[in-house]
């Protein structure tokens, strides 16, 4: 038999063998001006939101963040299930994307509308009603968003390039909204306005960027190719008849059915199936979770160290540029310094650099001014590395299992890899709560004036720095066993 697969389920004959056009790159890496405007914004300011606005004790708003998220764990593989079924019946991922690009704006302004004349109960009701419904809206464009850079291109440099453009647009975004959101309260002493404003504007910007790249999804299926054939060994015990000319609906070995016949519960019991089946998707996902909930940690915290260890509510607008400006340049850097040792080499030394940059934070427990922001530019420059290499790396497993189990279960790996960086996010925040309650953090509305006692101060500054440093020295340890290399894919 031939070592040459055929290309992913969904790509264009065109791209399995030629580069990606700059159009396409461009659209694809504009869908992250809004996966980055969600992620970092209400990662940044809901909890101080919640605690110093809405006057919500810091163990409830780290609850109320969490039931949203644990929302987003069920309600992602099911998504992930739906757009397979939606490539398999209508030829593109699109429809999801398009109804979460036009929901997500209304409800993300609706999100930070609360009065704060409600009082902290209901506050947190709204709260915890309006971020759910915005998560859910996200979530049917993130999904199948991450599923399409598999069916874009087989190719493993092609999707390094892909992808480190998409992080130049990410930490682009993370920029924008991490400084830019927090300065648009400044148009008014009045908090309710302050996020209002800051909702509506940036729920519009993460929507427009979001429906720029739905067009890619049109393009990803535009061409129809060939369902790429099963294993060498799959195809000697399934008989002599090739994968291609048997019925969709087919139950596979593994008890999975093609994504046209496959109901919900089929595709999620898929999602888990695959998390059990990929080593390599085991440890490349433990691996990225871990490294979310300690820059999770850190988005969760910077607020209250600009407010509490810094004392100015501006300095987490410079804390951003700090962190973003350098990685701006260090993303595509990283991407060539991939194709020369390989992805998750790099991977490796970028997780080091960022570990070691978080970890000196600590000193502002003795020291504390404006010299961090030096270490926050390294550990920026680390972080660009840290989010494009994985999202490198996925489509090489999501491809590596599609030759060996076959194909049609794309959404599902980005179903639950969606879930697992939810988890990792929503765990950060949820645990810089805990830190603040067990630290005895004080909560207040937006009028309200309060002071921090010294064990809440210097629970902040652990929470920025030390245990996102252990965290990602945890994820060293997956990251080590994660198998896949670039012969695996393109000998292949």
């Amino acid at each position: 038999m031939s070592n040459e697969a055929p290309p992913a389920t969904g790509v264009p004959a065109s791209t399995s063998s030629a580069r990606l056009t700059r159009g396409t790159i461009a659209r694809y890496a504009t869908g992250s001006l809004g996966t980055g405007g969600f992620a970092t914004l209400p990662g940044l300011v809901l909890t101080y939101y919640l605690t110093d606005s809405l006057g919500v004790a810091a163990l409830a708003a780290g609850a109320v963040i969490t039931v949203a998220k644990v929302w987003d764990v069920v309600i992602d593989p099911i998504i992930g299930a739906l757009t397979d079924r939606d490539l398999a019946r209508h030829g593109s991922r699109r429809r999801l994307m398009l109804i979460g690009a036009l929901a997500l704006p209304v409800l993300f302004a609706l999100t930070f509308a609360v009065p704060p004349s409600l009082g902290p109960v209901v506050a947190g009701i709204w709260v915890l009603l309006a971020f759910t419904l915005t998560a859910t809206a996200f979530s049917l464009f993130q999904v199948p968003y991450i599923a399409l850079p598999a069916e874009l291109t087989p190719r493993y440099d092609e999707r390094t390039r892909l992808l480190t453009w998409r992080v130049v647009v990410l930490t682009l975004a993370i920029l924008l909204f991490g400084a830019g959101g927090p300065a648009l309260r400044r148009v008014s002493e009045d908090p309710f306005v302050q996020y209002l404003v800051m909702g509506v504007v940036c729920g519009v910007v993460i929507g427009i960027g979001m429906l720029v790249a739905t067009g890619v999804a049109r393009r990803a299926a535009s061409v129809p190719v060939p369902s790429p054939r099963e294993s060498a060994a799959d195809g000697r015990e399934a008989g002599n008849e090739p994968a291609s000319r048997r019925p969709a609906a087919l139950s596979r070995k593994d008890g999975t059915t093609d994504a046209a016949a496959a109901g919900i519960r089929e595709h999620f019991a898929a999602g888990i199936g695959a998390l059990r089946r990929s080593r390599a998707f085991r440890m490349l996902l433990s691996t990225f979770v871990l490294q979310a909930l300690a820059t999770g940690l850190m988005l969760a915290g910077a607020q209250y160290v600009a407010t509490w260890v810094l004392h100015s509510q501006a300095a987490v607008e410079l804390l951003f540029v700090a962190l973003i400006a350098p990685a701006l340049l260090a993303a595509p850097a990283w991407g060539v310094v991939a194709r020369r040792i390989g992805k998750e080499r790099t991977f490796t030394i970028a997780s080091v650099v960022f570990a070691v940059a978080a970890l000196s934070i600590l000193g502002m427990l003795w020291a504390p001014g404006d010299w961090i922001y030096a270490p926050v530019g390294v550990a920026g420059i680390a972080y660009a590395g840290m989010q494009s290499l994985p999202m490198a790396m996925l489509p090489d497993v999501i491809s590596h299992d599609e030759r060996t189990r076959g194909p049609g279960r794309a959404g599902s790996f980005s179903g639950v890899w969606t879930a697992g960086e939810t988890v990792g996010f929503a765990l950060g925040a949820t645990t810089l709560a805990v830190i603040l309650a067990v630290t005895g953090y004080v909560s207040s509305t937006g009028t309200q004036v309060v002071e921090q006692p010294d064990a809440a101060i210097t629970g902040i500054v652990v929470s920025f720095s030390l245990a996102p440093a252990v965290l990602i020295g945890l994820s060293l340890l997956t990251l080590a066993r994660y198998p896949l290399r670039r012969a695996d894919i393109d000998h292949a």
